[in-house]
């Protein structure tokens, strides 16, 4: 992402609904299949601000990864330096089944080869280890979002869940979350597109990077870790939540 984007994000990220219900039912799925301990290890990949990642220091030991400098240097000023990690070339410094659980929160879409990195979180978990995965949804939601955020794709279900195959995975749960604001994201962005209207700054204004009022910020947020634990095979939604286990 650009540098610029960090900052937006950092920014909204402990107020506004999606970025703060994303973290919570994050942590209660995890709580919820595999509670942590003190001593087990977590490893935030892609760990931007290191928002989340701070948040589980509470439960467990944490290790984030990033490989764009803006993010280095943030995550340097919030965590001691042994538990911030750069890729060795496309490799992850940590030895094979070393870690009890593995989240990647909006990552894999940023990446050219997913199928790699799920690999990678393979490798480096120990069996029964955990994976937490979120993503954006729906090639129908292609944006300006995607563009300044430098995504390469949107997925649908089956093609996540392809990426965790059953010879290594087990699937606790994948589905769709932020399933009653599609029909709205996807108007705004349509029209977005239509308008292409410049903000003051010379990047598209976007809703996105707006908290909305308390009233609605509550609400928006309460369907969206509510639905994200539903076992109801949702059609569509704007993300996609997975949670596997490792064989």
């Amino acid at each position: 992402m650009d540098a610029a984007e960090y900052d937006n994000i950092a920014a909204l990220e402990l107020e506004h609904w999606y970025y703060s219900g994303k973290r919570q039912f994050v942590r209660e799925w995890i709580e919820r299949v595999r509670p942590p301990r003190a001593s087990d290890v977590l490893l935030d990949c892609g760990a931007g601000t290191g928002q989340f990642a701070k948040e589980m220091e509470s439960a467990c030991r944490v290790v984030v990864l990033d490989d764009h400098e803006e993010a280095l240097r943030m995550l340097r000023k919030r965590f001691r330096a042994e538990q911030v990690l750069s890729l060795a070339g496309d490799r992850v410094p940590l030895r094979d089944g070393s870690i009890e659980y593995v989240t990647a929160l909006d990552v894999l879409e940023h990446v050219p080869d997913d199928a790699a990195v799920v690999k990678g979180f393979h490798r480096l978990l120990k069996p029964g280890g955990l994976a937490v995965v979120t993503v954006p949804a729906s090639m129908a939601l292609w944006s300006d979002w995607d563009v300044a955020l430098h995504h390469f794709r949107r997925y649908r279900r089956a093609q996540l869940r392809a990426l965790f195959p059953e010879t290594e995975w087990d699937i606790v749960y994948v589905n769709y979350t932020n399933v009653l604001v599609y029909p709205l994201v996807w108007a705004v962005r349509k029209w977005r597109g239509l308008q292409k209207k410049p903000a003051t700054n010379g990047t598209p204004a976007r809703t996105e990077d707006k908290v909305p009022a308390p009233w609605l910020n509550r609400l928006l947020k309460a369907q969206f870790t509510l639905l994200a634990h539903w076992r109801f095979p949702f059609p569509f939604g704007v993300s996609l939540l997975l949670v596997a286990r490792r064989r």
